[in-house]
């Protein structure tokens, strides 16, 4: 189980998926980063939950309300980390936000259902594990 001393980076997918299924693992693990952890984020991964999980591509799954409770929620609970040390590691670029706030944020794990951020655990000391491996830990 999660300890408090924990920083956590969370990938947007994980976050997306907690939110359309409530009970499911992800759900569990952002909700255990939430309540036992410090969620470490830069602007960009905070830019991109934003403007995914408010897309209106979601409105018929999960009220709007209920994504912006999350989002409220979320904002006094994050650190936002600057990003000093520019990452290219991933092969899919779009993930480097993820590995940038993982390394500049000092977090001890990312969580990410992504295989491509998942195939690089663990990266720089930073463990990259899954929300079931979360869970477990």
């Amino acid at each position: 189980m999660p300890t408090a001393r924990d920083r956590v980076v969370i990938d947007t997918n994980v976050f997306i998926s907690g939110v359309l299924a409530t009970r499911s693992v992800p759900a569990r693990c952002v909700e255990a980063v939430l309540s036992g952890a410090q969620l470490i984020a830069t602007e960009s991964t905070l830019k991109e939950l934003f403007e995914r999980l408010l897309s209106p591509q979601f409105d018929p799954y999960v009220a709007r309300a209920r994504r912006e409770e999350l989002l409220s929620r979320l904002a006094p609970l994050v650190e936002i980390v600057e990003v000093i040390q520019q990452v290219r590691a991933c092969r899919d670029p779009c993930d480097d936000k993820f590995l940038e706030a993982a390394v500049n944020g000092r977090a001890d794990v990312i969580i990410a259902g992504d295989k491509d951020l998942l195939e690089l655990h663990p990266f720089r000391g930073v463990a990259i594990v899954s929300p079931a491996e979360y869970l477990g830990r």
